[in-house]
């Protein structure tokens, strides 16, 4: 992977010891720490073209999740940690630690999003903003499941099928899956919003059968222990405490759904957010839009 293209020229590389092994990391920017978290079946390249804005004014660290990137490939207990959204949430908090960031804002896209709500429920302590960039909570997705819904997100139920089925019919065409699935995502339902050396990181990461599995094991998870989680969470009557700002594409997953700022009242106390023009990869499709809709919610 060394012939891939730096995008964050300026910013540090970490490699950083926690509790399940390496993660990966990289830093630069000035003020407050901000840390972002990628979706499927991307890395924290995702963030590279509004990397740049938001360095301005804060100090930007970018992790790959447990599974995906560069970090560590954990090997999946049975109850699918650690791609858990409990277990990779405790462990952006190690990570974060190891920074030398005890407390922070935190914005996630898509499985991101899922660990960065989970980390502003478990972990109140440590997240002053949140922003979910085209995402609804596990429990909202799976409870809402329409057939509209279920057509744009079929991966959800094909990735959550018992190992090896997925992986196995995965495996024989990798880059040809991915990048017809990404495609189908954006507004223009083509690849040319992202960056070619972006799409190079993508397909060198999902070139790996033990990351397949993995972004497998994180759909697992979210069919099984995530779920019961947010049944939990939501039985008890828990809310994130963190003013939280949901961002999503006019044209992305959320819009099949009952309403984003709906369902994110029912699980924070002080909710904004807005629409923006776009399909799900509102970082890359729009990246003007997705900085200058972030920038005043995480500077108030």
């Amino acid at each position: 992977m060394a012939d891939l293209a730096d995008l964050f020229p300026g910013f540090a590389s970490h490699w950083v010891d926690t509790s399940i092994g390496t993660i990966f990391a990289r830093a630069g920017g000035e003020g407050p720490p901000l840390l972002l978290l990628h979706g499927y079946a991307q890395t924290n390249v995702m963030y590279h073209k509004v990397a740049p804005a938001l360095a301005r004014r804060f100090t930007l660290i970018l992790p790959d999740l447990p599974g995906y990137g560069w970090s560590v490939v954990p090997r999946a207990q049975p109850d699918h940690a650690p791609y858990t959204k409990r277990a990779m949430a405790a462990v952006m908090v190690e990570a974060m630690e190891k920074l030398g960031h005890v407390r922070f804002r935190l914005a996630g896209h898509d499985r991101g999003g899922r660990v960065a709500y989970r980390l502003a429920l478990d972990h109140p302590g440590r997240v002053e903003r949140l922003a979910v960039l085209d995402m609804i909570p596990t429990y909202a997705m799976w409870r809402g499941m329409n057939r509209g819904l279920a057509m744009k997100v079929w991966h959800w139920m094909f990735l959550a099928q018992p190992y090896p089925t997925p992986e196995a019919l995965i495996e024989r065409d990798p880059i040809g899956y991915i990048d017809r699935k990404m495609a189908s995502w954006t507004k223009a339902k083509d690849l040319s919003a992202f960056d070619p050396r972006a799409l190079a990181h993508y397909h060198a990461f999902f070139s790996d059968p033990l990351r397949i599995h993995a972004t497998c094991e994180d759909y697992r998870a979210g069919a099984t222990t995530d779920l019961a989680h947010d049944e939990a969470d939501r039985a008890a009557g828990r809310k994130i405490a963190a003013p939280l700002f949901a961002l999503w594409g006019a044209a992305g997953i959320p819009s099949e759904t009952a309403g984003p700022l709906a369902t994110w009242r029912e699980w924070a106390t002080d909710v904004q957010g807005a629409a923006i023009d776009s399909g799900h990869f509102v970082a890359e499709e729009n990246p003007d839009a997705t900085v200058a809709a972030l920038l005043p919610f995480f500077e108030a």
